[in-house]
């Protein structure tokens, strides 16, 4: 019943778009058929099939360990606040030492967590170095290219968007960016909304979250974000880059030991800026619902509230959501609580959702924990939009109206993508 429920909400989420449609007469339904059959193939392949589902659990596994390897520098650097080993604690006068319990500050997010997102920074610009990395996005582009009709330039942005964030997949396309059509425009940046960066897929990972779950999302986005991109802005004019794809490749180190550095620092850079988030955003939930606490007594006084109910943030955006988070195939006893992270991730980042998610995982159905893991997936949220005018903004300034103008809908799209992504393995897991 539940899978029933998960394909109804991906008919939803299309009527949606089209609905919102910049000109429903423009839409390419050839596109939009081949994307749907791509995103059903691949999570045919790795979440209904048995040996897929195998072979994406091994993958998993051995993300997990690989990141693991972190905390080698994390323990030399930290010591066993890098690892969360016992500590050695001098036992008071008289008492045994061998008597005296084991003590572990046990999980610490800044020594644990943050150190895994310079490593894999540093590994992954060792691999774009060697030309790892522009290899295997020209070939997820000229695939992607060839299937759903799109543009070289838009289906290479949307390709490189799996691995790297949303203002550095751009850079792959900046020469035609001046010259782009506005879908064109729009579908770039509809695709670094619909994926996260391959950085904070190593913090997720840290924080728990099945690394197979969150690598079939990011590639099942990338014809999901173009379908939604597609659908609420159809090209009318002639791309430039039509039927060509081409991977510049650009080497800023001199050697792999450099490419290493630039990595570790760009890595710093990004825990930094995760760690400064969190804080913020966490203080700043915090003090709105304290806010909304204290509004909650003048409701009591008028019996519009029980007297042990107050208002929080969580219980709005579980009552805005929740239509959303009903059609996506969840159990009716968890849907408030999807419809509290879809919120939470377009107002606060999926930084927070995510780490909301981590810490209630082990009392929801594993069917809620791998559809919020999808529909989590991507960098829609207030935050990004800014993110996103602010850079390519500055990598086309003739185009800036364009772009700020595309902005809040493209983020649309994007946030539809991931619900879509989820509903879509809904309906292929029990």
């Amino acid at each position: 019943m539940l899978r029933l429920v998960s394909l109804g909400g991906i008919v939803v989420l299309l009527a949606l778009c089209w609905t919102c449609s910049a000109n429903r007469r423009a839409i390419s339904w050839r596109l939009v058929g081949m994307a749907l059959l791509g995103q059903a193939v691949m999570g045919g392949v790795f979440l209904y099939w048995q040996t897929g589902n195998l072979w994406l659990r091994a993958f998993g596994d051995g993300v997990k360990d690989f990141l693991g390897l972190a905390a080698q520098g994390a323990g030399f650097v930290f010591g066993k606040l890098g690892t969360g080993a016992a500590l050695d604690v001098k036992p008071p006068a008289g008492v045994d030492a061998a008597a005296m319990p084991d003590v572990s500050l046990g999980f610490v997010f800044a020594t644990q967590v943050l150190p895994t997102l310079i490593f894999f920074s540093a590994f992954m610009a060792v691999l774009y170095h060697l030309g790892v990395m522009q290899f295997v996005v020209k070939g997820m582009a000229i695939a992607t290219a060839r299937l759903l009709g799109t543009s070289g330039a838009e289906s290479l942005s949307a390709c490189a968007n799996v691995f790297v964030g949303q203002t550095e997949a751009p850079l792959l396309v900046r020469p035609f960016l001046g010259k782009m059509t506005k879908s064109e425009i729009h579908a770039v940046m509809t695709g670094g909304f619909a994926t996260i960066a391959g950085g904070v897929f190593a913090l997720y990972v840290g924080f728990g979250i099945d690394a197979g779950h969150l690598m079939v999302a990011s590639v099942m986005a990338v014809p999901a974000g173009l379908v939604c991109a597609k659908l609420l802005w159809p090209e009318t004019e002639e791309p430039v880059t039509r039927g060509t794809v081409k991977v510049p490749v650009e080497r800023t180190a001199a050697n792999v030991v450099e490419a290493a550095a630039n990595g570790a620092i760009d890595g710093l850079r990004l825990a930094l800026n995760v760690g400064a988030m969190l804080i913020a955003f966490l203080g700043l939930i915090a003090v709105v619902d304290w806010v909304l606490a204290f509004a909650s007594r003048p409701l009591h006084s008028m019996s519009l509230m029980a007297g042990d109910e107050v208002l929080s943030l969580d219980r709005i955006l579980g009552w805005l959501f929740s239509p959303i988070a009903a059609v996506m195939g969840v159990p009716a006893g968890e849907i408030t609580t999807l419809a509290q992270l879809l919120g939470k991730k377009l107002v606060a980042t999926e930084l927070v959702a995510y780490g909301d998610l981590a810490r209630m995982k082990d009392s929801l159905s594993p069917r809620t924990v791998m559809i919020a893991s999808f529909a989590l997936c991507g960098f829609a949220n207030f935050g990004s939009v800014a993110i996103q005018i602010g850079g390519l903004g500055a990598m086309a300034p003739e185009r800036k109206g364009d772009i700020a103008k595309l902005a809040f809908r493209a983020m649309f799209a994007g946030a539809i993508a991931t619900c879509m992504t989820a509903c879509l393995a809904g309906v292929l897991t029990a």
